[in-house]
């Protein structure tokens, strides 16, 4: 018990109100309000063009929104973007943080661990602390295994065990259900509610209904105008 209150102390909490980015050709996402406690567990739902991506590069601190607050960690948005960056980290986000697929599972937690480490602890129980990186996300593949020829929901457990070499408060998951059936989908989302608790967890979907009785429900509106979503 002890145990989950320390961690829940680490995680990060994240509010916004009315948060908003506008581009070039309209709304990205608009009036987007989440009050996420710290250790919990949200799956962000929305249509295709809602803006669940760039939702969650501006929670993590990498995209600026428009208008409206966002609070992530204690550290206001934008003002405080490179703060909010040491607080949160990404797992897979296509075109941002993508696996390297010729490399193995091994190596990628290797290189994270490298990442985190510096020299000095590159090598220092290293098959050990590989081992408990995966274990975290309770992915169990053979460490030779290639990035491109792990099942969709392993490749997102395997992006979130990278995120998660750093201790971050705030773990952010882009397209969690993509290429699954909802079975493998419901399983996944089991995992992440194992997992949330020392960490907060936003996790973006297409379809909350396998997430029911393990996260937090937030339906993204529909960014562009009334008449246009017509």
């Amino acid at each position: 018990m002890a145990a989950e209150r320390a961690g829940a102390a680490r995680a990060a909490a994240v509010e916004t109100a009315g948060l908003t980015l506008r581009g070039p050709r309209g709304a990205v996402y608009r009036d987007v309000t989440l009050r996420v406690p710290a250790g919990g567990l949200v799956a962000l739902a929305g249509i295709a063009g809602s803006g669940r991506t760039a939702l969650l590069l501006t929670l993590g601190g990498r995209m600026r929104p428009s208008s409206g607050t966002a609070v992530v960690g204690g550290h206001p948005l934008p003002r405080r973007m490179r703060a909010v960056q040491r607080v949160a980290a990404l797992g897979v986000v296509t075109g941002v943080t993508d696996l390297e697929p010729a490399l193995t599972v091994g190596e990628h937690v290797g290189e994270a661990l490298d990442l985190h480490d510096g020299l000095f602890g590159r090598w220092r129980h290293r098959d050990r602390r590989i081992g408990a990186a995966l274990d975290r996300v309770g992915l169990d593949v053979p460490l030779r295994t290639r990035a491109d020829e792990l099942a969709p929901d392993d490749a997102r457990l395997l992006g979130a065990a990278l995120a998660l070499v750093g201790d971050p408060g705030l773990l952010l998951l882009d397209d969690v259900d993509e290429g699954l059936p909802p079975v493998r989908q419901r399983a996944l989302w089991e995992r992440l509610h194992a997992l949330a608790g020392d960490v907060t967890i936003i996790a973006a979907c297409h379809d909350p209904g396998p997430a029911d009785g393990f996260a937090q429900v937030v339906a993204l509106p529909d960014p562009r105008p009334v008449e246009a979503s017509r």
